[in-house]
């Protein structure tokens, strides 16, 4: 786990499941242009919230890269749910611009809404082949020049799943924002 200080707001990188972060508001869902149930961290957030949380989503989709709306988090322990499409690398572009729009939109949602913890994954950095330290590097790095403008937000944690996303994560955020 790595952590640091953003002018007295906190980023960290922690190892773990993105459907069990209880001490945080929001957590973000790396979800389908639809808004349904896939594989991956929108597979595992549906699961554990239930069928509540694809009915309140079908009526929002769909969405565009970038693009962040928010629900609530039904059978999660937080209060929302914030989905971002991010993109497929390759394929949606310019594929920096469309990640780093995930993460300043998804912050900026969380703030407009007065939630002051958001935990994310590695968005794109599955299925959509984004290469892993490029999507770490443009996570700490977006996150690192909005947070500061950002009134009600105060903590951004990133959730990675296996061990080695957390190192590349946590050695990403100690050279980007120190």
């Amino acid at each position: 786990m790595a952590q640091v200080e953003v002018n007295g707001k906190t980023v960290e990188c922690v190892r773990g499941d993105i459907t069990h972060q209880d001490d945080i508001e929001a957590v973000v869902n790396a979800a389908n242009a639809q808004l349904m149930p896939g594989g991956g961290v929108a597979g595992a957030l549906h699961s554990t919230a239930g069928p509540g949380l694809a009915e309140e989503c079908r009526p929002m989709a769909p969405i565009r890269p970038g693009e962040a709306v928010i629900s609530s988090a039904h059978n999660l322990p937080n209060q929302y749910v914030i989905h971002c499409l991010g993109p497929v690398y390759g394929v949606d572009q310019p594929s920096e611009h469309l990640l780093a729009e995930c993460y300043r939109n998804s912050l900026e949602l969380a703030d407009s809404k007065g939630i002051e913890s958001v935990a994310f994954p590695a968005i794109s950095a599955g299925a959509f082949g984004y290469p892993l330290e490029e999507a770490a590097e443009v996570a700490l790095v977006t996150v690192s020049k909005v947070l500061p403008q950002l009134k009600t937000v105060k903590r951004v944690r990133f959730v990675l799943f296996g061990e080695s996303d957390e190192q590349v994560f946590s050695s990403r955020l100690l050279s980007t924002i120190e």
